[in-house]
């Protein structure tokens, strides 16, 4: 026993030895290999494997649903599609991944899809607390309750004590809980983690309500028995702003979903459809130009090649043509979905650079004091030391109306060897 300390100070030795020389040295090689994956850009490992990974709902009509073959078609589908084509050229060059609404966040933290595109609602701790980024809304809803038109019901205050079927990880328990609870009503929430579950409980009685967004509402109602026999309740009670999400610390990734979101609603407002897109390639309009990259280099600021709007505008349609498929046979009005030009909220930033389209010219030599614009009126300016070395004056002047603006070191250095700067703000 006397040697047992000196026992055990050999067995650690060894063993430390043996986790170095052996398989202490196999985790440092998968964990280096793990944090070398990790920190691949997501469109390097898009490309590398050949498609984008998509997670979408396990079947809501008209945003995430499979037809028998395995097709899948929606609004949120599109999106992916639409992704698809502006990376590859190719809208085919998808896979997608049905997730509850359980395991959606998961999937997408863990890397098993590169994009979730399910009916998912945009909320402050979704945006804050999960590690991800909601790259726009495509569809703008609301919480709703639908009831068996037999139930006699007209309004959602009459639903004291009523049994109400919904899924579980979803917006949906908070927002019911929150307005029984404002109405002073009593209600058993029936929560199952699969929509399909939701609606064949619900098909079967063993709720009085069924409540989640109204677009899917509208949706699941087409998978009852008897779709005539329910009415959904006038009462909206949240916002619910559906979107894509992608994982934070990739903005590069981030920005090609988002702005392949926005590319779609821009199209519709500029008139761009799937079959008009070659020959809209020939348009004088600046805007569809740079749409379609016969103008800029924007492709260029996303990685992606110039023309990747109009690949997938060709693969999908503009937002309205998808809304026009998938949703609209649902019996959805655009609504607050239609383009704010036509008194809905759709709204998509411009695509354009960040430079004011402006002459300039660069005085050379030149004077403090009084300098000639290029409207030739004389304008005051200063020096500054830090546009020196870009400019032998001292300044660059960028003019617009008459009135000089004063540019950065960066901007200025930009302006050098182009007569015209792009235009933008």
């Amino acid at each position: 026993m006397k040697n047992l300390p000196l026992i055990v100070i050999v067995l650690v030795i060894g063993g430390g030895l043996g986790y170095f020389l052996g398989g202490g040295k196999e985790q440092a090689v998968e964990q280096e290999a793990a944090m070398e994956t990790s920190s691949e850009s997501t469109l390097d490992a898009v490309k590398a494997k050949g498609y984008v990974q998509c997670g979408v709902s396990q079947g809501l009509p008209g945003f995430s649903n499979a037809d028998d073959n395995g097709n899948w078609t929606g609004i949120d589908v599109d999106l992916c599609r639409g992704v698809a084509a502006a990376v590859f050229g190719d809208a085919d060059k998808v896979r997608f991944t049905p997730l509850s609404a359980k395991q959606r966040f998961t999937a997408l933290s863990s890397g098993e899809i590169d994009i979730l595109s399910r009916n998912t609602t945009w909320t402050m701790t979704r945006d804050t607390q999960l590690g991800l980024n909601f790259a726009g809304v495509n569809y703008y809803d609301g919480q709703g309750m639908m009831v068996p038109s037999g139930l006699g019901v007209t309004s959602a205050t009459e639903l004291d004590g009523a049994n109400i079927c919904t899924n579980t990880g979803t917006t949906t328990e908070l927002n019911i809980t929150d307005y029984f609870r404002a109405n002073n009503m009593s209600f058993e929430l029936v929560a199952f983690e699969k929509a399909d579950e939701v609606v064949a409980a619900y098909d079967a009685g063993r709720c009085d309500v069924y409540t989640t967004d109204r677009s899917g509402l509208a949706a699941q109602r087409t998978k009852l028995t008897n779709p005539d026999a329910y009415v959904v309740l006038p009462e909206i009670i949240s916002k619910e702003p559906l979107g894509p999400v992608v994982r934070q610390g990739d903005d590069q990734w981030f920005n090609i979903v988002r702005w392949s979101l926005n590319a779609m609603i821009n199209a519709e407002e500029l008139g761009v459809t799937q079959s008009n897109v070659g020959s809209m390639m020939g348009s004088d309009n600046p805007s569809i130009k740079r749409l379609l990259g016969a103008e800029g280099n924007f492709g260029e600021e996303l990685g992606l090649s110039n023309d990747w709007a109009a690949n997938l505008i060709k693969a999908v349609g503009n937002y309205g043509e998808s809304y026009d498929a998938h949703v609209t046979p649902l019996g959805l009005a655009r609504g607050v979905n239609a383009l704010w030009s036509d008194g809905g909220i759709l709204y998509a930033a411009p695509i354009r650079s960040f430079l004011l389209k402006a002459f300039w010219r660069r005085e050379q030599p030149c004077e403090l004091g009084l300098v000639p614009n290029s409207a030739n009126v004389t304008t005051p300016i200063r020096r500054s030391k830090q546009l020196e070395p870009h400019c032998s004056c001292g300044t660059c002047q960028v003019c617009l109306a008459g009135k000089q603006l004063q540019r950065s070191a960066a901007i200025c250095a930009m302006l050098i060897g182009s007569s015209v700067p792009e235009q933008g703000h």
